[in-house]
């Protein structure tokens, strides 16, 4: 598993995002029509540019490709779990200082429910 994880663009990561859903491994046809469950756009990506994003995925180390006959399938090296913390810590890290008490405070003022503000202080207090 990769340690460092950085920010994947948004297009890459909405391959990921089929990719975890999919189970793995999984071939391109499959990414593909999770990518449709998922997409609220009419048209289908192109083939090619899945084919184009996997390949990059591939190169920053977050998936694994293996032939099978002559097909691929993709296996995701990064899970979602580990690629949502390090992009939490970041988000946090870049836009409050590291500031968890400015991050919270934001959070709250940002129109929260009070549903959703118990809903996260039993999440906090259950990691204690």
């Amino acid at each position: 598993m990769k340690k460092d994880i950085n920010r994947i663009p948004d297009s890459e990561l909405n391959v990921m995002q089929a990719l975890w859903a999919c189970g793995e491994p999984a071939g391109r046809a499959q990414i593909e029509e999770k990518m449709q469950e998922r997409n609220d756009r009419k048209e289908p990506l192109a083939q090619t540019t899945l084919l184009t994003l996997l390949s990059r995925l591939e190169q920053k180390g977050f998936i694994k490709t293996e032939k099978q006959g002559r097909s691929s399938v993709y296996t995701p090296l990064v899970t979602r779990e580990s690629y949502q913390k390090a992009q939490s810590r970041s988000f946090v890290d870049k836009l409050f200082s590291g500031s968890m008490s400015a991050f919270a405070s934001a959070l709250s003022e940002g129109g929260l429910t009070e549903d959703e503000l118990k809903e996260l202080r039993k999440l906090l207090e259950e990691k204690r």
